[in-house]
């Protein structure tokens, strides 16, 4: 009977899966040839998908919190605080809707980034291979139900808990056991009294397939498996902040310590020169409100999450958000050859026999047909071959030359098989003869690891010269060597054993032409001063030929022909070399991980791909592991940063320009902020500094008018602006370099916001001269002077307003000219200078807004001066990168840091 499990979640029932196989099979209704399409739907409605339940997010209170008490908002807070001990009750609270309008703008900002990365699982649906109608159908894992037959293969992810009932895999539990070492499950009768866990015969949903091939009866799914169990007592999840958002946050301490020092220091000057306290408190308010950047880290992860979405529709799909950040500093890419620089569409070229070389007749039969029956690849229930790209190249192959296998009969003739060991570069097969039963053993691999193991002959060396040549014309060559056995005799048990004494059959010769993007892309990898490696289990010769085709090896291209016996020395002194590209033939996955750690030693930023099971130690090691969704094994996914959709190299060039290009939006919304904060902070420093004899030129309602109502939107804009001219034809950017630099501060306080400064407050003292006041008139309410003053604060706010536009154009490009990039090319950013000078407007010209905020209506003259101040803030600008390019030899295809930097 099912055991009924108290503790399983859901109304669908548990089964025992320790029970008799045909139990189970009872139990489950199902049989080995699978459930019917039609009962598999039946189910599904019943059990509901397969999937673990969505886990919890952090809770709302503790965002909330969070968003409440960054440095930026205890400037906020404490800005507030002053204003009500300073009997300023309406500015206190204008400073709390701030900070409650900014959190809530902040928790905006949070949850679309979450999402953003959360619907990355629609683009690359996880598939399992089920047997369905008694024929093996892919299907997605949501749709596995309880009795379904899935086949496992090396390099799978488990995609429900299922028992074994043919075959054995190896399985990696240590997500679920926290052991490293693989375990070994298969079809055999379960043992008493140990945990499920430990049972020899079950495999569990999430864990991967290392090894070996197999196949297992459904018994739970969604949250009725071990993971599921799992998920539904830990629910806790916590985002990493990017490296990126660290930075920023210690700039945010900075900003904070700054204005708190600048706003104690003034308020103690102001009382010195005698102002009132409760002036002194309204100047370190100001002071305060200028300096907080509201909405600095939400905007900078929402960029980065417009990054990942972007990216996405690319084909590239970034599992983490900081790895956009990281990709725009990326250095070296170590690729592999088959199916990233090429189609990984394999097809039989040549054939090569040793009696008859690369002549074509009926005796290359047997060597075609035989290297076919030497292959795992199946056929599923719509005619479609699944498999390895070279086995079906070569299965497509045998029936093109009139000797066909049917995968069917090949499985049924065999009587061993020793997978393909990547670091032997063999695989071999024992196959019974349908017509005389006799058995055969079939070898299949790399030529020099086939020769080492063939029965002494002189024309081994004619076979070798063959494959050489063959190999140097750009073909994947594969050697086909076999044994026969006596009648009657049982397979080897060890590898070692049937893979020796061989005879060779011949060579066969695939080719797999580049991808037509590629040589393009690595054209730009190199004016982007990023070096692409080949590290492949090709032949050297091989990879050679397809790497200079696509252009990698410029100015120099070394072939390390058997890199799996590279020493660290050697190794490093490869490496050295900065202007070479290096093709690693015959690599094994532990080549990757030593090569990889090398470039890391040397300081290189590296973006590795892969694909299989042993992939993955290299993948994580780097610092963007680059996976392929099409051909790439889950487990390979599962480590990666990055996986590829489309398996294409030119994808990870895209996706280097793309974190270049987020890298550098977020310094210009930066450069954006911080630049605004001279001209309101100048004012206050007019104010101290003439001891009241110049009246307050702004207003901490204003300020707060400013950074949250105008400032916002363009801001926003900027994180979404276009790759500026020239951004591939620099080198990569130091990983260590700040997101804010020196040249940075200096352009945003110094050259923006000086020049804002300077205008805004002409602006204000041409308002007051024109009504005649002098230093130390009064201005007060009920003085004649008061209305002539409001208008001059109404000045200063609708002049820095026009200066932000300015300065929204110039934060642009950091180096090209407005026109190479396109003045109406960022229509968010229009729309953003729109809404800012509607809310503008608003405030100067609408009376219950001119009461609450301060302002009065601007006469012509002042709206015709204020009106010029974008255009003189952007040109002033305009003329300082100008003449930097002069300098530095700058123009659209030769930017600084091409050699000029």
């Amino acid at each position: 009977m099912a055991a009924e499990r108290a503790d399983a979640p859901g109304p669908s029932p548990s089964f025992d899966p320790s029970e008799p196989l045909p139990r189970l099979r009872r139990e489950l209704d199902t049989g080995p040839d699978g459930l019917s399409t039609r009962e598999a739907a039946r189910r599904l409605a019943v059990h509901g998908p397969n999937e673990v339940r969505r886990r919890a997010h952090s809770s709302f209170v503790r965002e909330l919190t969070g968003q409440l008490v960054h440095p930026l908002a205890l400037l906020l807070w404490a800005a507030a605080a002053l204003a009500f001990v300073a009997d300023l009750g309406v500015l206190g609270w204008a400073i709390l809707a701030v900070i409650a309008v900014n959190a809530a703008f902040a928790l905006l900002q949070e949850r679309q980034a979450e999402r953003a990365v959360e619907t990355l699982a629609r683009y690359l649906p996880e598939h399992a291979l089920a047997v369905r109608d008694g024929r093996p159908l892919t299907v997605e894992v949501r749709d596995l139900v309880p009795g379904d037959v899935i086949v496992l293969e090396e390099g799978d992810k488990v995609p429900a808990d299922a028992r074994v009932t043919e075959g054995g895999v190896e399985v990696d539990l240590s997500m679920l056991t926290g052991e490293s070492v693989p375990a070994e499950r298969m079809a055999a009768e379960g043992l008493l009294g140990v945990p499920l866990i430990e049972e020899p015969n079950l495999v569990f949903s999430g864990t991967t397939c290392v090894e070996g091939q197999a196949r297992a009866i459904v018994f739970a799914t969604g949250d009725r498996t071990e993971l599921g169990r799992i998920a539904a007592l830990s629910q806790r999840t916590r985002r990493e902040a990017s490296p990126l958002e660290q930075q920023v946050k210690k700039v945010a301490w900075l900003i904070a310590g700054v204005a708190t020092g600048m706003g104690i220091v003034f308020l103690v000057v102001g009382v010195a020169v005698g102002l009132p306290v409760t002036d002194s408190l309204m100047f370190a308010i100001g002071l305060l409100v200028a300096n907080v950047p509201e909405g600095l880290l939400p905007t900078i992860t929402l960029a980065l999450a417009v990054g990942v979405r972007a990216l996405a529709r690319r084909g590239a799909l970034v599992k983490r958000l900081s790895a956009v950040e990281t990709l725009g500093s990326t250095s070296v890419i170590c690729t592999d050859k088959t199916g990233t620089l090429t189609r990984n569409r394999m097809s039989l070229r040549t054939l090569w026999t040793p009696a008859r070389g690369e002549d074509q007749g009926p005796w290359t039969e047997e060597l075609v047909r035989t290297a076919a029956l030497c292959t795992t690849v199946t056929r599923e229930a719509d005619g479609e071959l699944h498999g390895d790209p070279t086995e079906t190249a070569l299965v497509v192959g045998a029936a093109e030359h009139g000797a066909p296998v049917d995968p069917g009969r090949r499985d049924a003739g065999r009587r061993a098989l020793f997978r393909f060991d990547p670091r032997l570069r063999l695989m071999s097969v024992v196959q019974t003869d349908e017509t005389t039963g006799a058995g055969r053993i079939v070898v299949k691999g790399a030529p020099e690891a086939v020769f080492d193991r063939l029965l002494p002959d002189p024309g081994t060396g004619a076979a070798r010269s063959a494959a050489q040549e063959l190999a140097g014309r750009g073909m994947r060559v594969l050697a086909v060597a076999v044994r026969d056995l006596p009648p009657g005799a049982e397979p080897p048990p060890h590898r070692q054993d049937a893979e020796s004494g061989l005879t060779l059959l011949g060579l066969v010769a695939l080719y797999d032409p580049p991808r037509p993007e590629v040589a393009a892309a690595v054209r730009r990898c190199h004016e982007a001063g990023v070096r692409v490696h080949v590290v492949t289990g090709d032949n050297g010769a091989t990879a050679a030929a397809v790497a200079r085709e696509v252009g990698i090896g410029t100015p120099e291209l070394k072939v390390v022909a058997a890199s799996e016996s590279l020493g660290d020395d050697e190794l490093d002194r490869i490496l050295a070399d900065t202007d070479a590209e290096v093709v690693f033939a015959r690599s094994s996955p532990e080549t990757k991980l030593k090569v990889a750690d090398a470039l890391r030693a040397h300081g290189r930023i590296v973006a590795m791909t892969g694909d299989g099971v042993n992939d993955a130690p290299a993948l994580h090691r780097a610092h963007i592991g680059v996976a392929m969704g099409r051909s790439g094994t889950d487990v390979a996914r599962e480590a990666a940063a990055m996986v590829l959709t489309d398996d294409d190299f030119a994808t990870i060039v895209a996706a280097i320009e793309s974190g270049r290009r987020v890298y550098d939006n977020v310094r210009k919304f930066i450069v954006y902020i911080f630049a605004h904060a001279t001209p309101e902070i100048v004012p206050f420093l007019v104010f101290a500094l003439s001891a009241g004899t110049v009246p307050l030129p702004l207003t901490v309602l204003q300020i707060l008018a400013i950074d949250l109502g105008t400032e916002t939107l363009p801001a926003l804009a900027l994180g979404r602006e276009r790759s500026e001219p020239g951004i591939m034809q620099r080198p990569p950017r130091p990983r260590r370099q700040g997101v804010i630099s020196r040249d940075m501060l200096v352009r945003s306080w110094g050259y923006l916001g000086l020049t804002s400064a300077v205008l805004v407050m002409a602006g204000y003292f041409y308002v007051l001269w024109r009504a005649g006041w002098q230093p130390g008139d009064p201005t007060g309410p009920g003085d004649p002077l008061h209305h002539a003053y409001v208008t001059a604060t109404t000045a200063t706010f609708a002049g820095i307003v026009t200066c932000q536009i300015g300065t929204a154009f110039a934060a642009r490009t950091d180096h090209a000219a407005l026109r190479d990039i396109g003045v109406f090319s960022n229509p968010l950013l229009l729309v953003g200078i729109v809404f800012e000078l509607v809310f503008t407007v608003a405030l100067v010209y609408a009376p219950p807004l001119q009461r609450l905020f301060g302002t009065a209506a601007l006469p012509l003259d002042a709206v015709l001066l204020v009106a010029v101040f974008p255009l003189l803030v952007w040109g002033t600008d305009e003329l300082r990168r100008a003449r930097r390019r002069r300098h530095r030899g700058y123009d659209a295809g030769n930017p600084p840091g091409n050699g000029h930097r």
